[in-house]
């Protein structure tokens, strides 16, 4: 077993009140799951995203903790939160990490893969 191991659960889905396709403003919302599968309480200390719009502009946000929390996960124990997005595009993608230090100093990445976000109205215009 990997001492110093998060796992992350990514749920998200396209609002479509908050949205106007017609001004090509598209917002999505999206659920985060963090569990320590490891073997050693850490901290959450900061976030790094890139998102992505379907048409290549990126960009990416960086800072302390999710949410305004540092949670500090002992073995077993998760932590969910709920945030957003915008994009001018009906798809795009996130991925990103975070940085987090385990209860004896030792320091780590915990990565996020790339998931999907998908306008999933009959307006929408999908990119090709």
């Amino acid at each position: 077993m990997n001492v110093y191991k998060f796992s992350v659960t990514v749920v998200n889905q396209f609002i479509a009140e908050q949205s106007d396709i017609a001004t090509d403003s598209y917002v999505f919302a999206y659920t985060i799951t963090i569990k320590n599968v490891g073997n050693v309480a850490a901290q959450l200390i900061s976030r790094h995203w890139v998102i992505v719009d379907a048409n290549g502009r990126s960009e990416e946000v960086q800072g302390l903790g999710v949410v305004g929390q540092q949670p500090l996960l002992k073995p077993g124990e998760a932590f969910e939160y709920s945030s957003g997005t915008r994009f001018h595009t009906p798809t795009g993608t996130m991925h990103g990490s975070y940085f987090c230090v385990a209860e004896d100093g030792a320091r780590f990445e915990v990565p996020i893969d790339e998931f999907m976000l998908i306008a999933d109205t009959p307006n929408a215009r999908v990119l090709h």
